[in-house]
């Protein structure tokens, strides 16, 4: 749960545009954004080190205070983040204004727990639908991910949206019926499963091959 005090230093940007951004990133800052609470959005640049360390350790769904010397500024969460497509660093973020008891809304990461007895006994498929579903509830609580156990779940059975318990005072925002995890038969299976009984499977034609002796004329 996002319970820890976690601190980050920002600066105002004093000038915008993608020239000043390439120049941020070079002296290894990240530029940023901050918006919420009916105020206007402020521009802003942190340690790009810093941040990585920080979200490595405590995550994206923790409210963070930022500070600019000693002064504390306001509290935030982090609510989108621009990567670089090849080295995969930070390029931009989004930061929203958020207070700890205040009611927000997330999206967290569906990671899925143990092996389903349809893959485990039965050669079966897992498939997971929806990588995400999106939650409401106090901004000081949220957690990092969902965890779905599929231990259970057998051929042809599957999870939905509304399946998933929640931390206690949060709601689900996506629809319940949303299917998130699947269990099926793989493709071989299925075919062989609807193959008509005493119906052999025809050999898969060799091109070039030798006649046999009956082909023989």
């Amino acid at each position: 749960m996002a319970t820890k005090d976690v601190k980050l230093p920002v600066e105002t940007r004093a000038k915008l545009g993608t020239t000043s951004a390439h120049a941020l990133r070079a002296a290894g800052k990240i530029p940023a954004v901050l918006y919420g609470h009916g105020a206007l959005a402020e521009h802003l640049a942190f340690d790009a080190h810093t941040f990585e360390e920080l979200l490595h350790h405590s995550g994206r769904n923790v409210i963070v205070t930022l500070t600019d010397g000693e002064r504390k500024r306001q509290t935030a969460l982090v609510r989108e983040i621009q990567f670089h497509p090849l080295s995969r660093r930070v390029l931009h973020a989004d930061l929203q204004r958020v207070s700890a008891d205040e009611t927000v809304g997330a999206r967290l990461a569906i990671v899925t727990v143990g092996v389903a007895d349809g893959v485990r006994n039965f050669g079966a498929v897992m498939d997971v639908i929806t990588h995400e579903i999106e939650i409401e509830g106090p901004a000081s609580s949220i957690p990092e991910q969902l965890e779905v156990d599929v231990t259970e779940l057998g051929v042809h059975q599957h999870v939905s949206a509304g399946d998933i318990p929640l931390p206690a005072g949060f709601k689900l925002l996506t629809p319940p019926e949303t299917i998130v995890v699947t269990i099926e038969q793989s493709r071989t299976a299925h075919e062989l499963e609807e193959a008509a009984p005493g119906e052999e499977v025809a050999e898969p034609e060799v091109v070039g091959a030798e006649p046999t002796p009956s082909e023989e004329k």
